[in-house]
């Protein structure tokens, strides 16, 4: 499955890439994980707690970032083992970073396939949690820089 879209940050371009470059804030970002190790400057672990339709999953989660350009663009491919069943979950994410007069543009891209029992929940399904964790992840990120603006 592959998800493309835009959020636009009320920030400069260099303030949102360093934001988003800090794996601590990253993960904050994302409902459900938790236990985020730093292996190295380009390698985490973390634990990924979802519930998809009427399922709900814990997977083991390895990140790596594969590319990136201060402050245009970062890539990452993420791969994760569900505890307690069989499958598998991997996903290449790729944001790029435009600044303009109103902020900064965050375009993404998001290839994501699950293999396995996993792959048998159903196209909607997925698309649909998919979905409503890009609006969080979204609302987090846009709330944590209001916070900033309001300290400011």
């Amino acid at each position: 499955m592959k998800f493309t879209g835009e959020i636009r940050v009320p920030a400069g371009r260099e303030a949102v890439f360093a934001r988003l470059n800090d794996a601590r804030f990253f993960a904050s970002c994302v409902d459900g994980v938790s236990d985020l190790t730093e292996i190295d400057a380009t390698h985490y672990t973390a634990r990924l707690q979802s519930r998809i339709a009427y399922i709900r999953f814990t997977f083991d989660i390895a990140v790596e970032i594969t590319e990136s350009s201060w402050p245009e663009h970062v890539t990452a491919r993420a791969e994760g083992t569900p505890i307690g069943i069989v499958g598998r979950l991997t996903a290449i994410s790729s944001a790029r970073l435009q600044e303009d007069e109103e902020g900064t543009c965050v375009a993404y891209d998001i290839d994501l396939s699950l293999a396995g029992k996993l792959g048998s929940i159903g196209q909607p399904a997925l698309k649909s949690k998919a979905r409503e964790m890009e609006r969080q992840f979204a609302t987090r990120l846009l709330a944590a820089f209001a916070r900033t603006e309001d300290a400011a």
